[in-house]
């Protein structure tokens, strides 16, 4: 239903993940018989999710090891890897920058041209692990690039933007067809993101295996307050499900919903899957790990626009090794660790065996959800207080 903002404008009422919770049913599970796999096109990865392709996340030492934790580390294309042959003394400058000249210093590094070689070599690195190799291109930059990265054995092709439509119009050069490019290329393709019905739909009928769903809830990103755009996420996945379920029903293709930002605890990933997602992109929890490239920083894939950029620099902290806050043991009770671990025991708790089959789960609007019964915690700042 809408709402009316004013006599000449009226819009629908938008909810964030925040916003609400997931009804547990009749039946229940044990976790041991949870099963957590997500499949695109022929790979298949035993927890739903993908490392997003930032700097401070992910590296081809961290994608391999994400590879091996069961899930699918992504490899920025356009960022340091590719620009600097050490890429090590930029990562530690980044660090170090202070908080008022942040910004303009990750501008400053990311001048450095993109290196064609050295996105043969970084990806030749993954491959040569024997995990699934990924990584991603802005639409403007794939035709340029992306014959390098098959070259080196891609196996998946992100294409991401802020937002990107299946209808780029411009005067001044011709746009990427993602139509025909997709049709024409021999790997898998993931494209995104998006906020809305309409143009998911249209980004699922290009051919591509998962679309990513999103835009400006990420913990770096700043979308949202400089250009005013976004979707609160619950209702972005919830709108780009419905649009999967006609392209299934048109052509007999599934196409992934893949929830991307804002995501911090277990919880946050069980209520996107309950909204409809098949999977998750995740950046600021894998860059709180010890290995992480990012020295306990993130930043935003549009943090270095050298015109507007729309994201920060933000210190997220070491917190624990990778396997802690993939799979634990947790020693937090915060949820932000043992974070697919919390999805299979969220699984169980509700009795849905499957991610399919929780997607059908019972939500509801719950404003009280994070505050209620919750005084004492958050006098004493511990547990759902801090």
């Amino acid at each position: 239903m809408d709402v009316e903002v004013g006599i000449g404008k009226s819009g629908r009422k938008g909810y964030g993940l925040d916003d609400i919770a997931i009804v547990p049913s009749r039946r229940t599970r044990d976790p041991e018989d949870i099963d957590t796999s997500l499949k695109l096109g022929p790979y298949r990865f035993q927890s739903p999710f993908l490392a997003s392709a930032m700097d401070g996340v992910v590296d081809p030492e961290m994608a391999v090891a994400i590879g091996k934790q069961g899930g699918l580390g992504v490899l920025n294309l356009e960022g340091i890897q590719t620009r600097y042959e050490d890429p090590g003394p930029l990562l530690d400058k980044i660090a170090s920058l202070p908080k008022d000249e942040a910004t303009r210093g990750i501008q400053e590094i990311y001048t450095e041209p993109i290196k064609p070689e050295l996105i043969v070599e970084r990806l030749k690195k993954i491959k040569e692990s024997g995990v699934v190799t990924a990584a991603s291109l802005t639409p403007q930059k794939v035709e340029e690039y992306y014959s390098y990265a098959l070259e080196a054995g891609l196996d998946i092709l992100v294409i991401q933007g802020t937002v990107v439509s299946a209808e780029h119009v411009s005067n001044s050069r011709e746009p990427l067809d993602l139509n025909e490019f997709i049709s024409g290329i021999d790997v898998p393709v993931v494209v995104g993101g998006c906020a809305s019905y309409h143009t998911a739909l249209h980004l699922m009928r290009t051919g591509a295996v998962g679309v990513l769903i999103g835009v400006g809830p990420g913990h770096a990103c700043t979308t949202r307050e400089v250009l005013g755009i976004g979707v609160p996420q619950a209702t972005a996945l919830a709108d780009a499900a419905a649009a999967r379920s006609r392209i299934l029903e048109e052509t007999g293709k599934y196409v992934n919903v893949i929830a991307d930002g804002g995501i911090r605890t277990g919880g946050d990933i069980a209520k996107c899957i309950a909204c409809g997602a098949d999977a998750v992109m995740i950046g600021a929890p894998i860059a709180r790990s010890i290995e992480a490239p990012g020295r306990g920083f993130h930043w935003g894939m549009a943090t270095f626009h050298p015109e507007l950029p729309r994201g920060t620099r933000v210190e997220v902290g070491r917190a624990a090794t990778l396997e802690e806050i993939l799979h634990g043991p947790a020693h937090e009770n915060d949820g932000t660790l043992n974070l697919f671990g919390a999805l299979r025991m969220s699984m169980a708790t509700c009795g849905y065996a499957t991610i399919k089959e929780f997607q059908r789960t019972e939500i509801m609007v719950a404003p009280a959800l994070k505050t209620e019964g919750k005084v004492i915690q958050r006098s004493q700042e511990v547990g759902m207080g801090k």
